[in-house]
Formats: C-alpha cells, structure tokens, sequence
C-alpha cells in the first residue's frame, strides 16, 4: 500500500471507529426516539466528515497506483465505510439529494468501481470474506460487541455456503452416477450444517436492539454521484444462488428470481460474478436425478444419491425458514413495529418498504424450501416425485 492509503487504513481502523461508537452510544441513550440522530454529537460528525475528506484528497491528487485488485478492493471499502458512516448519521440523504455531497469520496468510489467491475460503493465482502485483520482485529464501523459479533458469525455462513457450493459444483463435470458424487453431496451437507449452526449461535447471542439500532443503520442505501445504490446485503455472494439452482430449487429463467440476480452482480466480488453466471446456464442436479432415475432408481449407488441429494435440498430449506421465520423476524420485523412513522420508508438496506421486503423474502424462503404454493412456481412437485423413487 501507498502512504496515504496506508494513512486512510489506519483512520478507518482507529480515529472512525471510535467516533461511530460514541455516536452510537449517544444515540442508545436517548430517553425517547432512539433512532433519531438529527443534533446529536455534531461536532463529532464535523470532525469525522472533515478527517475521512482530507485522506481521501490526498487519495485523488496521488492517482491511481494500480496495486492490484486486492489493494483496489480495499481501498474501495475504505471509502465506502466512510460514506456509509456519513449516511448513517444522516449527514447525507439521498431523498434530499440530487447529488452525494461527498464530491471527492464520490470521484474516488466511482473510480474504484468501474476500474474493479464491482458497485462503488462498500459491500458485504468488505465486512467477510475480504476483511483484512491486523492483530487479531477485523475492520468494522464501531467497537460494539454486537457488530463483532454479527461480523464473525455471517461470514463464518457465508463461509459454509460457499464450501457447500464449490462440492455441489465439483459434481458437475462428474455426474450424478460418479462414485465421487455421493462424497460431495455429503461434504455440501456438512457444510449447511455448519450454517445453520451458525445462524442459531448468532440467535442467540446478537442483541435485538443493538443489531437493529447500532449496527444495521450502516447498511443503508447511499448516493454516490448522482446514483443512489443499495445497501449492503448478506446475501450479495454467489454461493447461495449456485445451492439454489444447482439443487434446482431456483431457476434462473423465473423472472421473479432472474431478477433478484441481475440486481446483486456488481455488489459481489469479480469471481463470484462469474461463477454465477456460469452456474445461470446449465441444468440442474435435481433434474438430472430424475433422469436418472427412469432407468437406474432401483440401483444402490442411486438410491444413496436421492437420500443425500435430498438431506441437503432438506437442509437448504431448513436454512431458509431459519433466516426468515427466526433472524429477519425477530431482528428487522418485530423491532421494526414500535418504530417512530417518519423513520419507516428508510428502515430497509435493500430500498423497498419493510412490508414489501418481506413478502419478497417469503417468496425465496417458500422457494428454497420447495413449498407447496398456488401462486408461485416452486419444486415441490418435482421434490416428491425424486422422493417417492426411495426404496422404504
């Protein structure tokens, strides 16, 4: 890294840190509107927006440097983090905005974003897979426990799904009838285990009003430029996506679901914008199971394909329920509904209202669960007819 990029590092790490935890400390104190932030610790905003905009000058009047994609992808973060901050104490709005205040932050970040081929603006990488730690410390927005917290046990998931879509895509080039597969299948399942584990460890020790009020905020859409881009989302990695479709509990020529992929590609890393891409054209296991199955469902190596194709089709839903009946429940939904009116139209990161969020959300959880639905095409018929091929 540069000097000044290295400078830049070291704020985010320290000085930044600590002015968003005593905000967030200021906020949570608050007798009445704990989600009003409007007058409170101003001089600590003024000294934030002003130190991130001096680095970030130095950045722009050094130019590119061409590190390399990591350096880039870093640096990118870095800026994002700072912005993110800035829309998080409402320092800036995008409704009252036609362009980012942020000018310089904003020429960097679109810089970055379009040289790197990724959104220019911090994403969920920038807090996982891709969150350089120095002694032993990861970087985030504040030093609260719930954010550590929050951090560790998502990308530990995001961790699991990605092994269990690197084995389930490992059998492609195999085939379902390969000795290997089974192995694979087993391996994919053991890492849904682990996510789920995760998830309930993450239950059980993220505090409802810590998440909701003092971490969540970050992940808020933001102007950059003249274009407001979403925030950041847990699932903006191509793992999930590729258990999706390659279980063939997703298609990719749905438009409901299409739709859902084209809007997160430039919020997920290069390779991961490949291999999704990759993943949207072929078919799917669960079809080539059944095609299978019309001659050889009576075989041992088959019969111990369905059971382990559907241990994992099973732990997939299980996984989807977990997420929307326990975790957007209890941390986004019901907090959500003492909340002060004027603050609901920018409750979500993802920008629609809280109740469209969530019929969206049923929507993939049902999906991935292959229900029975009326109204939306799922798997489940194409699920019972591979599960009524297993011997008793």
């Amino acid at each position: 890294m540069t000097t000044n990029t290295e400078k830049f590092d070291r704020w985010i790490r320290d000085d930044f840190v600590d002015m968003n935890t005593a905000l967030e400390e200021r906020y949570f104190a608050q007798a009445g509107d704990r989600v009003n932030v409007a007058g409170i610790g101003d001089e600590i905003k003024n000294d934030l927006v002003a130190e991130g905009r001096e680095h970030i000058i130095r950045l722009l009047e050094e130019g590119n440097t061409d590190e390399g994609f990591e350096a880039g992808f870093d640096l990118l973060g870095n800026v994002g983090f700072y912005m993110a901050a800035c829309r998080r104490h409402d320092i800036t709005e995008p409704s009252r905005e036609t362009t980012s205040p942020l000018r310089e932050a904003s020429a960097l970040a679109l810089q970055l974003g379009a040289s790197l081929g990724v959104a220019p603006r911090f994403v969920t990488a920038h807090l996982s897979t891709h969150n350089r730690a120095v002694n032993g410390v990861s970087k985030s927005f504040t030093a609260l426990d719930d954010e550590m917290i929050f951090n560790e046990y998502n990308t530990r998931s995001i961790l699991g799904f990605k092994r269990a879509a690197d084995a389930l895509f490992r059998i492609l080039p195999l085939g379902l009838p390969s000795p290997i597969a089974p192995d694979l299948l087993a391996a994919a399942k053991t890492a849904l285990d682990d996510v789920y584990a995760n998830n309930a460890v993450l239950n059980e020790k993220l505090d409802v009003d810590r998440f909701f009020l003092c971490v969540r905020p970050y992940y808020k859409p933001y102007r950059v430029g003249l274009h407001v881009y979403r925030g950041a989302n847990a699932g903006d990695f191509a793992g999930i996506n590729v258990i999706d479709l390659l279980l063939g509990l997703c298609r990719a020529d749905e438009a409901y679901y299409s739709q859902l992929l084209v809007d997160k590609l430039l919020y997920m890393l290069p390779e991961d914008q490949v291999l999704l891409k990759d993943c949207m054209r072929r078919g799917s296991l669960l079809e080539e199971l059944l095609e299978v199955g019309k001659e050889h469902r009576g075989s041992e190596s088959y019969q111990q394909c369905v059971r382990l194709f559907l241990d994992v089709c099973d732990m997939h839903g299980r996984i989807a329920a977990q997420h929307h009946d326990q975790l957007v429940s209890r941390f986004i939904e019901m907090p959500s509904r003492g909340l002060n009116q004027a603050h609901m139209d920018k409750l979500t990161a993802s920008g629609p209202p809280l109740p469209v969020l969530l019929r969206s959300l049923e929507k993939l959880r049902d999906l991935r669960m292959a229900a029975q639905r009326d109204d939306i095409r799922t798997s489940h018929g194409q699920i019972e007819r591979l599960r009524s091929t297993l011997r008793g």
